[in-house]
């Protein structure tokens, strides 16, 4: 199997508090380096978040982002890609605000809303740094807004820049959310699908659920996709070797799992990749560099973005 994969590292995420692990970068120092590092490991792609390098919270401030984009872009080759997802507790005018201004060749957009359950890792990690960190794991009431308003906002938005799209999709419905906007003319192939498993509140993470949403996105999008696969937690490496498997991509990191393999913390997202492209080479196949990431889902490229 010939056709390499590409490989994603999310770096911080919004879901993991700093409580849970030291590796998990806050600062952007830590941010830099993690996504450098990252990238020398065989990621083509790095996805982004940034945080407040005090508490560690989300910050989704245009601001936040200015001390790490033109710091990775100056030490890594690789495609920047910034999150609109933001935190589920922010308004989808502040989540596309970095994306927005920075123009990145890549930004991911969540495809639907649902439940977004985190309050399972309190009993994990019950002694918690920050209020923050309690308040947010522990609330019940999240639904993680992401209607056909929002959507079409963050894809009228950064049309103009160029910037296309890491297309997350949770659930069977999000990929039919996605075949309705490219039935209307407002996205076009190739589409990155991002299917992600074992978040509560999303599909599972059995290999049944994994088939189920490949066969389905097959069935709507046929060859006008590029699939990759996330799994959360525990399940980052068992559903990325099954992507890998079948042709697929993947993408890893701290944003989804803080764990290497049981019982042991992940050091670094660049752990991560590493396994991955273990697991990948052990299939016979390779990471896919950068300039093949940028082909494959017809980037800008990367002097075309505002950092």
């Amino acid at each position: 199997m010939s056709d390499p994969v590409i490989i994603t590292a999310a770096i911080t995420g919004a879901i993991h508090t700093p409580t849970m692990s030291e590796a998990l970068p806050v600062t952007p120092e830590q941010i830099v380096d993690a996504a450098v590092d990252a990238a020398e490991a065989g990621a083509a792609i790095v996805h982004l978040h940034a945080r407040n390098p005090e508490t560690g919270a989300p910050d989704q401030s245009p601001e936040a982002f200015a001390p790490i984009l033109g710091a990775i872009k100056a030490r890594a080759d690789v495609v920047i890609n910034i999150t609109t997802g933001g935190a589920p507790t922010m308004t989808v005018q502040e989540r596309v605000r970095p994306a927005e201004h920075w123009q990145p060749e890549l930004a991911s957009l969540n495809m639907g809303s649902m439940n977004f359950g985190l309050f399972g890792m309190l009993s994990r990690f019950p002694n918690l740094n920050h209020q923050w960190e309690a308040d947010y794991l522990g609330n019940h009431d999240i639904i993680f807004r992401n209607t056909f308003q929002d959507i079409g906002f963050v894809l009228d938005t950064l049309q103009s820049a160029g910037t296309r799209f890491e297309f997350e999709c949770y659930d069977t419905a999000h990929l039919y959310n996605l075949a309705h906007f490219r039935d209307a003319g407002k996205v076009s192939g190739p589409l990155l699908i991002q299917t992600v498993f074992g978040l509560l509140g999303g599909i599972g993470p059995h290999p049944d659920d994994v088939a189920h949403m490949k066969r389905t996105a097959d069935r709507l999008f046929g060859d006008e996709y590029v699939w990759s696969v996330l799994g959360a937690g525990r399940h980052q490496m068992p559903i990325a070797a099954i992507s890998a498997a079948q042709g697929g991509n993947v993408r890893v990191g701290l944003e989804d799992s803080i764990w290497l393999e049981k019982g042991v913390l992940a050091p670094s997202s660049a752990a991560q990749v590493t396994k991955a492209r273990e697991i990948i080479e052990g299939l016979g196949r390779r990471a896919a560099t950068p300039a093949e990431a940028r082909a494959k889902l017809a980037l800008k490229g990367g002097d075309n973005t505002a950092f």
